[in-house]
């Protein structure tokens, strides 16, 4: 089998969560380039048009589904607009999450705060994860790919101190392990990506110490930039 036919998703249909920008948008146009229908699901509308407007560009057929992760209501209505418009589910890239929003030791950790990160980084993967398995199992197959993180595999202290983040990407990879075990006789594959540091929303880029920092730690010594990531 040749590589242009192993990466060829002609008539598949994607889902991809926060595809308004940085990984997600490079996720959604890969599977745009590759052939695939695209259901666009990102809380912001206006990336979501951005990302929609670039994906058509290319002559994908797409649909734009504003909401959040976070919201099962929301996710369950995203899930049902894929299938009026596209009749089934083939790949999610469960991609959309966020860092904590004030970067601080655990006993320094605001609860509303832990509770936001752990909403969307791990309730997100798990109520986007499960209304997919639900379709993917009744059409007797799919894939699901999780964004997790470096700092899913080893403690981010030695940069920055993140604990809710670091401890939501370490449930993304444990997690993916259980749903690979559980769905591989149902011809489901489900793996995890673990990003280092992209040129994305999630991180302060416009601070020049933070980059230097960053960049110092990185073997490569850059950021990679979100196209990289397809």
């Amino acid at each position: 089998m040749t590589a242009a036919r192993i990466f060829d998703v002609s008539g598949k249909v994607a889902f991809v969560t926060g595809a308004g920008s940085g990984l997600g948008r490079a996720m959604a146009e890969a599977m745009a380039e590759g052939g695939a229908h695209v259901a666009l699901f990102d809380i912001d509308p206006q990336g979501l048009a951005e990302t929609a407007a670039h994906l058509q560009s290319l002559g994908a057929k797409t649909i734009s589904i504003t909401g959040d992760v976070a919201d099962e209501t929301d996710v369950e209505r995203a899930m049902a607009a894929c299938d009026t418009a596209f009749g089934r589910l083939d790949i999610l890239f469960n991609n959309a999450g966020i860092g904590d929003p004030a970067p601080s030791l655990l006993h320094q950790c605001d609860t509303a705060n832990w509770n936001k990160v752990i909403s969307v980084n791990l309730q997100g993967v798990f109520y986007c994860a499960r209304a997919a398995l639900k379709r993917m199992v009744a059409q007797g197959g799919g894939k699901i790919i999780n964004t997790a993180s470096m700092w899913g595999l080893a403690g981010s202290s030695s940069v920055f101190p993140v604990p809710a983040y670091t401890a939501t990407k370490g449930a993304v990879v444990n997690l993916t392990r259980e749903l690979a075990l559980q769905y591989a006789t149902h011809n489901i594959q489900v793996n995890a990506i673990c990003p280092g540091f992209f040129r994305t929303r999630l991180g302060p880029y416009d601070d020049n110490d933070f980059v230097a920092a960053i960049s110092d730690f990185t073997p490569m010594k850059r950021i990679a930039e979100p196209q990289e990531m397809k």
